[in-house]
């Protein structure tokens, strides 16, 4: 099983496409959020491309999700429930937010991410405790 987040950068976010492979076959596909590509700085800019393990773990403040290890000069980096990446309300200092689709959920001119609850739990009972994650 492999994991890929395909992305595209803009001023105000990073949307990427999340493809869990089954050989060549998609088994499953949602969205990403992230803040916008702003050369790796801590608590504003999302994660470089790259090869990363990936473990499930509980958070006292995410709940279960999932913690992206040995990010080149970060840490604490997770794969979370969460709507917004910009405008007045933000859920993320740096990890990933998951959904189903982008759509601006609270009408303020930003992409957010919609059913991040329902699409976490998905994630976390289709992968392994422990994953590679590609980030392209």
């Amino acid at each position: 099983m492999n994991v890929v987040i395909s992305r595209e950068y803009n001023t105000k976010e990073t949307k990427g496409i999340w493809c869990i492979f089954e050989g060549c076959d998609i088994i499953y596909q949602c969205k990403t959020l992230e803040l916008p590509e702003l050369g790796n700085k801590k608590k504003v800019s999302c994660i470089p491309e790259g090869i990363y393990d990936v473990i499930k773990i509980y958070s006292p403040t995410k709940g279960k999700c999932f913690h992206v290890q040995d990010v080149p000069g970060r840490d604490a980096i997770l794969i979370h429930v969460g709507n917004y990446v910009s405008g007045k309300k933000i859920d993320t200092q740096g990890c990933i937010l998951v959904g189903r689709k982008f759509i601006d959920l609270n009408k303020d001119g930003n992409i957010d991410v919609m059913e991040s609850v329902k699409t976490m739990a998905l994630l976390l009972s289709i992968l392994p405790d422990k994953f590679k994650l590609y980030i392209i």
